[in-house]
């Protein structure tokens, strides 16, 4: 059987809030570090976008287009709108702020997961 897609784009946005977590942490853990550059992941849109959608192909006499690699988890640095004098650019607020929506975008993602696979359990019943 094959899988399906929105298993797939689940599995990719967990991997990304993971990845975005990571950065959080490393992010507050040198929020003292003279020098250290505040950094974040591309928007999962832009993740999302770069991975491409396989077709199927039902029968040998198809077509079947190259495999591609999925997109790319890319750290981006951020914005430094506030600088201290050692040259740190961490906003303790504002990754926060990130790690609340990395939390409320994990619990809605797993809960449209669970609810998914509800309907298709009680689709096969």
């Amino acid at each position: 059987m094959s899988s399906i897609y929105l298993f797939e784009v689940g599995s990719q946005k967990s991997q990304w809030l993971s990845a975005r977590q990571t950065a959080i942490a490393a992010n507050v853990a040198n929020a003292n570090t003279p020098g250290y550059r505040a950094v974040d992941l591309q928007p999962f849109s832009a993740v999302l976008d770069s991975s491409p959608i396989e077709l199927a192909t039902t029968n040998p006499a198809h077509l079947s287009l190259p495999q591609s690699e999925a997109g790319a988890l890319r750290e981006v640095e951020v914005d430094p709108t506030e600088q201290t004098l050692s040259g740190n650019t961490v906003n303790l607020e504002q990754q926060m702020i990130n790690l609340g929506d990395v939390n409320r975008d994990y619990t809605m993602s797993a809960n449209i997961r669970r609810a998914f696979h509800q309907l298709i359990l009680a689709a096969v019943k």
